[in-house]
């Protein structure tokens, strides 16, 4: 029941979420005895901290990095989980090609140097070396220094991340790159700060052909503490119903009270108030577009 809560909690809300929660799930309600447990990353707990626990299975909790578009070269790390251990590296690496698409709560603050069609074609590892083979559309990457230098600094911070990992190896189509030089440059310089947490949005599920929604979701860009969390229709009335905290503490879920009659952009005032594992609050009061999914 807790990853069916998961599934239809992240469909089309942060796309970044949709792919690597898949299975994973955490709630206010979960029992204490819950048995599933997270590995994490060192560079997960070092930029988002403990990770609340799965109610069954063993999930991993990694960081992806993001070029940033404010300060060429420098890194945004953003918070991923899996349960395919085997395949950790080629999905974050998948990520990471992808983007961030059209997130609203980071625009204008993420690049994508990766040109159009790159592909991953093989991750492999032998001892403490990773390899990647990306397809030849990676040739194209911009000459531009800070560009090249932000696409490896990218893939050699998110794969060094792993257990055992020590060097990287960068190919394109079986062959060397000129850009596996620049992987000695790249190190924690240019990870770039986090700032306080964000909301990303909101998201009323309903069950499939129904006409009314019956939870509103409310995600935030890391886990989070929920402090104050209250959802309002476009007349400012209260939307009443209980509040979890599900999708590892990221996402705040309303079970309406009654079931809601909502159009998909109808306008959602959010109150919040939050605090991130490593102490970043934020608070704010904003009207937010809804999306409506079904499950």
């Amino acid at each position: 029941m807790a990853q069916m809560n998961l599934a239809r909690t992240v469909r089309g809300v942060f796309l970044l979420l949709v792919v690597v929660f898949a299975g994973c799930t955490s709630r206010q309600d979960t029992p204490p005895e819950a048995k599933g447990r997270v590995n994490a990353t060192g560079a997960f707990v070092k930029y988002f901290g403990p990770v609340p626990p799965v109610d069954k299975g063993t999930c991993y909790g990694f960081v992806i990095y993001f070029p940033s578009a404010r300060e060429p070269g420098k890194v945004l790390p953003f918070p991923f989980f899996s349960f395919d251990e085997a395949s950790l590296k080629k999905v974050a690496l998948g990520k990471l090609l992808a983007g961030m698409g059209d997130q609203k709560a980071y625009q204008g603050e993420l690049a994508q140097p990766f040109p159009v069609g790159s592909r991953i074609l093989d991750v492999s590892q032998a001892a403490g070396t990773v390899t990647v083979d990306f397809s030849k559309e990676l040739n194209s990457v911009k000459p531009d220094p800070q560009v090249r230098q932000a696409v490896v600094n990218a893939v050699t911070l998110t794969l060094r991340q792993f257990n055992g990992v020590t060097t990287v190896v960068i190919k394109v189509e079986g062959a060397g790159s000129p850009l596996n030089k620049l992987v000695a440059k790249a190190d924690e310089s240019a990870v770039l700060p986090l700032a306080a947490p964000r909301l990303l949005g909101v998201t009323g599920m309903k069950e499939k052909g129904a006409a009314n929604v019956e939870e509103i979701d409310a995600f935030f860009d890391r886990p989070v503490d929920i402090k104050e969390l209250s959802l309002s229709g476009a007349d400012g009335k209260k939307i009443e119903g209980d509040i979890f905290q599900s999708v590892f503490d990221m996402a705040g879920v309303l079970k309406a009270k009654t079931p809601l009659t909502l159009q998909a952009g109808a306008p959602i005032k959010v109150h919040w108030k939050i605090t991130d594992k490593l102490g970043r609050s934020a608070s704010g009061d904003a009207d937010v577009a809804l999306e409506i999914k079904e499950h």
